[in-house]
């Protein structure tokens, strides 16, 4: 067989090739921006010689802080077509882990777009290694302005640029692509995915046991492009030709929804508070909106809970598809399907919605097992609980230029996730790492948290926990025990944080009490703060009467 090296631009072009005429359609501020696939490939081959030109090579990292957007998607082409790593940046980061990451992925061009150019700008005197920033407009941005002359159009950049370009070969286990993580305590860490990773991980997430995606589908990405690279979604759609839909900057609900049935949408993708944000506007007007093509949701982040996913396929016969992975999977590893087999026919609607809610079948391609405490590994008999690893060609086997070997044991990814896997090799996470929130689908560091709590004066020890939040999934409630004679207010503890941290990272709650229950080996016992408050009844500020 011919050794062709495994290069997502032999993916990426297929698309415009087999399906020129297609749209990629963008949300704008009265309407929408259409351009076909011959188009977008047009410009991100402009882009390419553009970035070629302002001496950005291989391997060389460029980052976006963009919405989801045709503009965008033209950057993943261009990056991926010439071998230079995509960084996409968290819009939602606080300026102190924005501008770390920056620097650590020694970013060199930062594309941003122009309603977001603002909060790029606090950062600016703190990455130096950043030489330009290009600046992409939509509806109603157009006449933004900066004064440095690092700053540039992206229509100026690109403009007068060949519109075709011959793309070069490379090894496949180059890099394509940098998301980091800021799911664990101290800095945040960068995952790297490879082409080989990636084009594998692309081919699989197209399969009918997967998300079932063809060129007759249309896609609704709203899982931000900056999320693990959309989920990979973003890959698929331009391989197979698909029409997508991307909604910029307008996520609620009711522009949401009425896009969709716009455009006609099959197939989306969203953590579950936008699928529960959906369900309460049909819900109030069940006529509005004709979601009649709308076949498949794809959940992730956080599980969707039974009564979610049985509302959709009851009301308008919609599936929702679970799928359970991480930045460090690229992110796609097991998914959950309502008939995974012929012998799922046989079930109840009741089994069925029940698997359904769990975190799915293994991804082709991929090893998983559960271990106990010494790392032996436990039966999968869906009673066995332990520490979830897993392995395989789209896994990560180390974090950029920052290894913590301690993650990773023998060639597994150990996931910090708590899970059992039943006899019909179901997924079921049953907890998380201690030390994380995650609230809408974005991780909070209950440590980092803490930390900086504890660094305020008269506090004497702080302890973060995760509070359920029926839209934010989870919230953040921390306990503070004070120095003696030392009085604080919880708006002094929440502004303090705010110092640091992005605001929806703030904590909902702040409790003062006089001790914190702990192990036997000293630390804070998290799970008995978890009892407690649920003991007692705790509620969120937000959600008491």
């Amino acid at each position: 067989m011919q050794n062709v090296p495994l290069l997502m631009h032999r993916l990426i072009e297929r698309g415009a090739h087999v399906c020129p005429d297609e749209e990629i359609v963008t949300a704008t501020a009265d309407g929408t921006r259409r351009q076909t696939y011959r188009q977008t490939r047009a410009r991100a081959h402009q882009l390419a010689h553009a970035l070629s030109a302002a001496g950005i090579a291989t391997g060389d990292r460029i980052a976006t802080f963009m919405w989801n957007s045709a503009t965008h998607l033209e950057v993943y082409w261009a990056t991926a077509g010439l071998g230079v790593v995509l960084h996409t940046l968290n819009i939602r980061l606080g300026e102190a882990d924005l501008s770390y990451i920056i620097n650590h992925a020694d970013d060199k061009i930062i594309i941003v777009d122009a309603d977001l150019l603002p909060a790029l700008e606090r950062v600016m005197d703190r990455i130096p290694g950043v030489k330009s920033i290009v600046v992409s407009t939509e509806q109603g941005f157009e006449n933004w302005q900066y004064s440095h002359a690092s700053v540039l159009d992206y229509e100026d950049f690109i403009a007068g640029h060949p519109q075709v370009i011959s793309w070069p070969d490379f090894p496949e286990n180059s890099a394509l692509g940098l998301c980091y993580t800021s799911g664990t305590t101290g800095d945040p860490k960068g995952v790297e995915y490879e082409h080989r990773a990636q084009y594998l991980h692309t081919m699989c997430v197209a399969t009918t046991d997967c998300m079932s995606l063809s060129g007759t589908d249309t896609l609704c990405g709203i899982v931000p492009m900056f999320h693990a690279q959309g989920w990979g979604l973003p890959w698929a759609a331009l391989m197979l030709g698909i029409k997508q839909v991307m909604p910029h900057r307008f996520m609620d609900p009711q522009r949401l929804t009425q896009l969709m049935a716009d455009e006609q949408v099959t197939i989306s993708a969203g953590v579950p508070t936008i699928w529960q944000g959906m369900r309460q506007l049909i819900e109030k007007e069940p006529q509005r909106y004709d979601l009649s093509a709308l076949q498949r949701l794809t959940v992730g982040g956080s599980a969707a809970p039974i009564s979610l996913i049985k509302w959709y396929w009851d009301t308008l016969g919609i599936e929702v598809i679970q799928g359970w992975g991480m930045t460090e999977t690229s992110p796609l590893a097991t998914t959950s399907r309502r008939v995974s087999k012929r012998a799922h026919h046989q079930l109840s609607p009741d089994q069925q919605f029940a698997n359904m809610a769990k975190a799915g079948q293994l991804m082709p391609g991929l090893d998983l097992k559960i271990v106990d405490d010494d790392g032996a590994e436990l039966p999968q008999d869906g009673e066995a609980v332990g520490e979830v690893l897993i392995r395989g060609p789209w896994i990560c086997a180390e974090y950029f230029q920052n290894p913590q070997p301690e993650k990773f044991s023998d060639g597994w990814l150990v996931t910090g996730d708590v899970a059992k896997i039943d006899e019909d090799k179901y997924l079921i996470i049953t907890d998380r790492s201690k030390d994380l929130i995650k609230s809408g689908g974005e991780w909070i560091s209950s440590v980092d948290l803490e930390n900086h709590i504890v660094a305020m004066p008269g506090v004497a020890q702080a302890c973060a926990v995760a509070v359920p939040h029926p839209k934010w999934d989870e919230r953040p409630v921390v306990l503070v025990v004070c120095s003696p004679g030392a009085s604080i207010e919880v708006n002094q503890v929440i502004d303090h944080c705010a110092t640091l941290f992005a605001r929806w990272q703030l904590p909902d709650d702040v409790l003062f009490v006089d001790q914190i229950p702990l192990t036997t080996t000293g630390k804070m016992s998290k799970k008995h703060v978890r009892a407690e408050l649920e003991q007692q009844g705790y509620q969120l500020p937000d959600l008491r009467e």
